[in-house]
């Protein structure tokens, strides 16, 4: 398993786990990651709710939030510029 989270490889990780499992001990382990899920848990749902807000605020005031589906099809607009150009430029090679 390749981490390329922060630079940090397998061997690394192993010290940083032995390391918690020194400071911590092992039956505190799962009782530090229940806390973690939760925490986490508890920001996406907050940001769910954020989002939530957020359009409905948007779709009562009538102001369009799609942005991302009007970039996507610019881009596929120019994609299909660029590919009828090149075309004869690819047939030619």
């Amino acid at each position: 398993m390749s981490n390329v989270f922060l630079f940090i490889s397998g061997p690394e990780v192993m010290i940083i786990m032995l390391i918690v499992v020194m400071v911590f001990g092992a039956d505190k382990i799962p009782e530090i990651a229940r806390g973690l899920g939760k925490g986490i848990r508890q920001v996406k749902d907050a940001t769910n709710d954020i989002k939530r807000e957020i359009k409905d605020s948007s779709d009562t005031k009538g102001i369009d939030t799609d942005i991302a589906k009007d970039i996507n099809k610019e881009i596929s607009s120019v994609k299909d510029n660029i590919e009828d150009l090149t075309g004869p430029i690819k047939r030619q090679l």
